[in-house]
């Protein structure tokens, strides 16, 4: 079962967690009373290529987190994602002689979705974020903006799902299109008195789109996402310009409650270098952008509640399979006192295809089992 992550959130900088692709939210929520914990980072590295007698040196960009996501109901979901490390490449941060911000922003995200018609493949939903600045610093090369004020975004999501009934086991394809407002009027972007502070409210269009593919235990995406600025930030502000990247993942699930996750971003377009370097500090070649040619993806996402998540898949299984039976009975027992009979001949109809297909899924692993106690 594939409930991941990361979304390293597009309207972010970071993963808000629950279902999702690397950086494309699904439309779907989690079920009611699923607690997920989620810890990952990312990274960039580079090369100075300095001229002669000059000395080289590596430079990194790296960013730590974590992400808790609870399912309040069948279609809200909360979550809690707080950046624990952030490289900044410049004196003024707390840790490793100004280097990095630790901890960084705080991100809270209120999701609400898994709005779809039965048996339909599709499903919508949205998602809203507020960012707290809690770091040090902001403003960080290598890095999308941020304002160090309370930033806004919200982002309409749409899914497909091509088994509506078991969406898990099919391939899908997300879209999410947002819109991020940086409330940014009035802040400076450097330490000195010359340099303007922002004169309006800087606002991105964010956009993402994937694809999933599960194979068994091993699943597979391909993802496109852009920002580009509707309002750009002031001079000195870092990462002013069009940016997008293609994402591969590979997603690992040993067991329903482990993800394990891997991913790298390509950059496909930037746009013109649009910052000012008069005031902040410049990158140290020429050769390094203000967003990386590739960035590097590790995670793992562990379920935490409910328990019977720990169970074994032919067991949970066969509860689904009871307890959809009573579900069964108990809507033909009030099918005759129902107006719209139609409607209702519907909803038996696609509960019972639910329990065909678990039961189709239930008898493959009870074949698999029977194989492999021939073979010892």
């Amino acid at each position: 079962m594939v409930f991941f992550l990361c979304m390293t959130n597009v309207l972010a900088t970071t993963s808000l967690g629950g279902p999702g692709l690397i950086y494309t939210q699904s439309a779907k929520v989690l079920p009611k009373g699923y607690l997920e914990w989620f810890a990952g980072t990312r990274y960039f590295g580079k090369i100075a290529s300095f001229k002669t007698n000059q000395r080289a040196f590596t430079l990194w960009d790296v960013q730590g987190l974590f992400s808790l996501n609870y399912g309040l109901n069948p279609h809200l979901t909360i979550g809690l994602s707080p950046i624990l490390y952030q490289d900044i490449n410049r004196e003024g941060g707390n840790f490793w002689q100004g280097k990095a911000n630790l901890p960084d922003d705080i991100f809270v995200s209120v999701k609400f979705g898994s709005f779809s018609a039965l048996e339909n493949p599709f499903a919508f939903g949205g998602l809203m974020t507020v960012r707290i600045p809690t770091a040090n610093k902001h403003n960080i090369i290598y890095e999308p903006y941020s304002s160090g004020s309370i930033e806004v975004g919200i982002t309409g999501l749409a899914s497909y799902y091509s088994k509506p009934a078991m969406p898990d086991m099919g391939w899908s394809a997300h879209l999410n299109v947002g819109y991020l407002n940086h409330n940014d009027v009035g802040r400076s972007l450097s330490n000195s008195p010359l340099d303007a502070a922002a004169q309006s409210m800087s606002s991105e269009i964010l956009f993402s789109q994937g694809f999933l593919y599960p194979m068994d235990t091993f699943s597979f995406s391909a993802e496109i996402t852009a920002r580009y600025f509707l309002v750009r930030p002031p001079f000195s502000a870092y990462s002013r310009e069009y940016v997008s990247y293609l994402t591969f993942g590979v997603y690992y699930n040993p067991y329903r409650w482990l993800t394990l996750e891997m991913g790298v971003d390509l950059r496909l377009a930037s746009g013109q270098d649009l910052t000012s370097y008069q005031y902040i500090p410049s990158p140290p070649t020429e050769d390094f952008p203000n967003y990386p040619t590739w960035r590097g993806l590790l995670g793992m996402k562990l379920g935490i509640l409910p328990f019977s998540l720990f169970q074994s898949e032919d067991a949970q299984l066969r509860q689904k399979a009871k307890d959809r039976k009573a579900i069964l009975e108990k809507m033909m027992d009030q099918q005759s006192s129902t107006e719209n009979a139609e409607q209702e001949l519907s909803r038996i109809q696609a509960e019972r295809k639910k329990v065909e297909d678990e039961l189709e899924r239930l008898r493959k692993l009870l074949e698999a089992e029977k194989q492999k106690e021939k073979k010892e």
